[in-house]
């Protein structure tokens, strides 16, 4: 299974998630592209989803899923305790989604921002759609 992960590739915060979960993804799973790339911004007009940057998106059999369902997505596949998250989904979708808005809304404040989406080193190339 190859899923895409979509993320601000500006942001900080989501930059180092995209680090996060490469450590803990050995089989490579997961592909990822910047919403600011020409491919970030062909899935998300693929998946009829608005083009702002300001959302964590898992692409994952034709499917694509936005926000805290994204993140919790991911959870279950990682190495290590952290499929222990999954059980989140318990709470309700908009209820999840008020603290990632929160969090989406501070990030850059809290976490600051790059001028520049970021640029994989050779190893982890492979991973990245542009």
């Amino acid at each position: 299974m190859n899923s895409i992960l979509l993320f601000d590739g500006e942001c900080n915060l989501c930059n180092g998630i995209v680090q996060f979960v490469i450590k803990r993804d050995p089989k490579a799973q997961f592909k990822f592209a910047a919403l600011q790339s020409e491919t970030g911004q062909r899935l998300l007009k693929e998946h009829n989803l608005p083009h702002t940057f300001d959302s964590f998106i898992l692409i994952e059999n034709g499917k694509a899923y936005q926000k805290s369902s994204a993140g919790l997505r991911v959870t279950r596949h990682l190495n290590g305790a952290w499929r222990v998250f999954t059980i989140f989904k318990i709470i309700p979708t908009p209820v999840r989604d008020v603290v990632y808005n929160f969090i989406a809304r501070n990030r850059y404040k809290w976490f600051g921002k790059r001028d520049s989406c970021m640029i994989p080193t050779p190893d982890i190339k492979s991973r990245f759609l542009d």
